[in-house]
């Protein structure tokens, strides 16, 4: 079985690692296309291989780096689809893209194999019409699709796609994001002692994640002992800091900056609570939070708003507290509670821990998708690699 797949997030190299467990799964001859160089939010990033995956790497320029909507390949993708020759190809994107107009024409034009594409998309949003129209020949010429959420689904479905749907949410690697030996030194890096809690953000610092609403909680519980870390990069950051220094809270606060991959489970792990104080705006509302599963398999609970998928994936866990969006006096509720309550902090981590290692890794993950591919190639699939799936 030959599985071509095409992902601009694949250039970040750790987003190789779930496609390297369907290799170790199936046996599968996977090649990866991506793009040569992505102007993300992180900066530019090269193309790079995660060594575990052992497929074909395919690095291709792009025109439009970093905008995922518009952004396409300078290629006709034939001389690819030619030496490949894919008995199926996955597009890691969403439907309306331009690339994903791009490879599916490619494919329509030559080998005409199953295709199908990926979807985060929770809002029902309505393209311009040579977009919409061309979203709609994507659905009808779709042989699978994937949906991130429920409701990434039901919106797949009210616009019109009748193929069938397989959920692949976000998902871990429990030997990567598991509780860390250095959590107490990166407390003390971060300033937090053995007696102060040490509440986390982690992620992109802009306005829409709630951050303004985080701190207005953090001045209403400002009689209790905590320290803020505020993990990642953003536009909000400095006016993050004045609003804090304007509450004089400024000391309570640190700055690690961006983390990376690597270093992410050790901060994780050093938090007592991990807060996602998203806010829906009127073009977006958050698609999942990866980082609150990989909090949990750190061990550590989560408070987050009820924006999106967010109370969806806190409830069917069970490793946090929810609030209402916005709600300053809502969210320095659920800290204090949680913060003063260790035993429900414990039981709260080990709760979480415990139903993302059943159901969000990449093993279980990668197993639905295979099966999901298998059952939309099914004479490219040898019968070894279908007795593996029912094993």
């Amino acid at each position: 079985m030959k599985l071509l797949v095409l992902s601009h997030a694949c250039v970040t190299p750790v987003n190789q690692e779930f496609f390297a467990e369907v290799e170790r799964q199936t046996g599968w001859d996977l090649t990866i296309a991506l793009p040569q160089e992505w102007n993300g939010e992180y900066g530019r990033r090269t193309a790079e291989r995660w060594p575990d995956f052992q497929g074909d790497l395919v690095p291709l320029p792009v025109l439009l780096s970093g905008n995922i909507p518009l952004h396409v390949y300078r290629t006709t993708f034939l001389s690819l689809l030619r030496r490949v020759r894919p008995d199926a190809i996955y597009v890691h994107h969403e439907p309306y893209g331009l690339a994903t107009i791009q490879l599916y024409a490619a494919n329509a034009l030559s080998l005409q194999c199953p295709i199908g594409f990926f979807t985060w998309q929770n809002l029902n949003k309505q393209y311009p019409l040579p977009i919409r129209l061309a979203e709609r020949w994507v659905y009808r010429t779709s042989a699978f699709a994937f949906s991130g959420s429920e409701s990434a689904a039901s919106v797949l479905r009210s616009k019109g796609y009748d193929g069938p749907i397989t959920l692949l949410p976000g998902s871990v690697d429990p030997d990567h994001y598991a509780p860390s030996s250095r959590r107490d030194a990166v407390r003390d890096e971060l300033g937090a002692g053995p007696d102060v809690p040490l509440i986390g953000f982690m992620g992109r610092l802009i306005e829409d994640k709630g951050l303004a609403t985080l701190a207005d909680a953090l001045n209403g519980i400002r009689h209790l002992p905590w320290r803020l870390a505020l993990v990642g990069e953003g536009s909000y950051a400095d006016a993050f800091a004045r609003r804090i220094g304007t509450l004089g809270l400024q000391d309570r606060v640190a700055y690690p900056g961006y983390v990376p991959h690597t270093s992410a489970p050790d901060y994780l792990s050093a938090f007592d609570v991990l807060v996602i104080p998203s806010e829906t705006q009127p073009n977006w509302q958050e698609q999942f939070g990866r980082v609150i599963i990989e909090a949990m398999a750190c061990g550590t609970p989560v408070v987050g708003s009820d924006s999106g998928e967010i109370p969806h994936l806190l409830e069917t866990t069970g490793g946090g507290l929810i609030f209402p969006e916005r709600n300053a006096s809502a969210l320095s509720r659920r800290l204090e509670t949680i913060l003063q309550d260790e035993s429900l902090r414990k039981s709260l981590a080990k709760r979480g821990r415990e139903v993302v290692i059943q159901e969000y890794t990449n093993s279980t993950l990668a197993r639905d998708f295979s099966n999901a591919i298998a059952d939309a190639s099914p004479q490219q699939v040898l019968s070894s690699t279908q007795v593996s799936f029912s094993e």
